[in-house]
C-alpha cells in the first residue's frame, strides 16, 4: 500500500467517525416517530435508539413491526428533503 493510499483511507475513516458522531440515535430515519419502526431498532438504558443489525444495516432484509419490508436508506440521501424528525435529527442540525 502506498503512503498516498494509506493517508487516504487514513482521512476516510476520520470522515465517518466525524459523520457518525453527528446522530444524535433519535431513530427518526428508522421510523421511530411514525409508528411502525424497524424491527432492528431497540433502545438503550438511555433512552437512545440503536439498530441491532447497523454493521450489515444496507445487506440485511429489514421489515418494520408490523411486517412491511423496509431497506435503510444512506442518511446522506435524504438529507434534503423534509422526514419525521427534522427538527432533532444530528444530520440535518449540521447542515
Amino acid at each position: 500500500m502506498s503512503l498516498d493510499q494509506n493517508a487516504y483511507e487514513n482521512w476516510q475513516q476520520q470522515q465517518q467517525e466525524r459523520w457518525e458522531a453527528l446522530c444524535v440515535r433519535c431513530g427518526a430515519c428508522c421510523g421511530a416517530f411514525d409508528g411502525d419502526p424497524c424491527e432492528h431498532l431497540r433502545t438503550d438504558v438511555s433512552q437512545k435508539y440503536y439498530c441491532v443489525v447497523y454493521e450489515n444495516r444496507f445487506v440485511v432484509q429489514k421489515k418494520t413491526l408490523t411486517g412491511k419490508n423496509i431497506n435503510c436508506v444512506p442518511i446522506r440521501g435524504i438529507l434534503n428533503s423534509s422526514w419525521l424528525g427534522d427538527s432533532i435529527c444530528g444530520y440535518k442540525k449540521k447542515i
